[in-house]
């Protein structure tokens, strides 16, 4: 042999392993984004709610409590806080369709990535509520066994809703039939 082979490390073998880290920054190009739309959807929930939490966060001051409003302030200053980073937390939601499950992701601070096999889902579900029904968007909702991986995708277009639900449903049947 006239060609001399490098000596492989160990290092090097480890780097070339195909785990589950490396195939998610891989896949980080393939990601699902939901619709910018459903920063409107999350922040009118968000203002809805935080003024109702607010108002009642100064019902203590109201009635005559002296230092109630800096309960009723806190509350305002938190629910601000919580809008802001709305845009942020709706940009880190996103899917991914893979050869044997759907992986979704959410969560800044604290990720969460979940991995739903086609197989496993019993349930398929669109939602709509006003806000979101009136600039145009839904919620995919998919159900399995197992309590704790129930997974809601926010802020997709209803078309892709709807296709997406008709090829998971499609899928789904298939991977169950070969159980």
């Amino acid at each position: 042999m006239d060609r001399e082979e490098a000596p492989v490390s160990v290092q090097d073998q480890t780097d070339s392993a195909d785990t589950p880290a490396r195939r998610l920054e891989r896949a980080e190009t393939e990601w699902q984004r939901v619709s910018p739309k459903y920063i409107v959807v999350d922040v009118v929930g968000y203002v809805i709610f935080g003024a109702l939490m607010t108002a009642a966060a100064f019902v203590p001051f109201w009635v005559g409590w002296e230092f109630g409003w800096i309960l009723g302030v806190g509350m305002a200053v938190l629910f601000l806080l919580v809008i802001a980073f709305t845009p942020r937390r709706v940009r880190s939601i996103g899917y991914l369709l893979r050869e044997d499950d759907l992986l979704f992701r959410r969560g800044i601070m604290f990720q969460r990535f979940v991995a739903v096999p086609y197989g496993r889902m019993q349930l398929v579900d669109i939602t709509r509520g006003p806000v979101a029904r009136a600039l145009g968007l839904a919620e995919l909702k998919f159900v399995t066994a197992a309590a704790s991986s129930g997974v809601l995708i926010p802020g997709l277009p209803l078309e892709t809703a709807e296709q997406l639900r008709d090829h998971l449903v499609a899928v789904a049947e298939t991977r169950r039939a070969g159980l």
